[in-house]
């Protein structure tokens, strides 16, 4: 699936356009090829993280780092729903999303719907702020985490 067959205009990639792309890289397992999409002193902000995963990070290196072994944890195979928005700030665009694959580990489903808000400058995604029901990631990872926390 390519998230990302709307026409550019004037040789220039519009907020939606930008974060259909980030949707395709996530897909890919791309996760080196998402981050590249984040300016280098980008904001992640996952306001209802799970307690002990971080609800805040800042810093392109770190935000791979927190990222980059998410595909060998949970295998996303679709993204079964999408809806996308612009805003009246051409610099920001909106989706509503779903998820759906396997926690590697275990081998529960994978169910999550998201919304998720971003904010683009020069093309890169400056602000990257993500909403998801922690209760079903808890539920599905039955207590893996992917990131790097040295408490694994």
């Amino acid at each position: 699936m390519n998230l990302t067959n709307l026409k550019e205009k004037k040789g220039t990639s519009t907020a939606v356009q930008l974060l259909r792309n980030s949707l395709d890289k996530f897909l890919a397992k791309d996760m080196k090829g998402w981050s590249e999409l984040c300016d280098e002193n980008v904001v992640a902000e996952f306001p209802f993280a799970p307690e002990g995963s971080p609800a805040r990070i800042e810093g392109r290196t770190a935000l791979y780092e927190y990222l980059r072994n998410y595909p060998s944890f949970i295998d996303v195979r679709k993204i079964p729903t999408l809806r996308t928005y612009t805003t009246d700030d051409t610099t920001v665009a909106i989706a509503e999303w779903s998820a759906s694959g396997t926690v590697i580990a275990n081998g529960n489903p994978y169910e999550m719907s998201y919304a998720t808000f971003v904010t683009f400058r020069d093309g890169l995604i400056v602000n990257y702020r993500e909403y998801w029901n922690p209760m079903a990631f808890i539920a599905a990872m039955s207590g893996t985490r992917f990131d790097n926390d040295p408490t694994n």
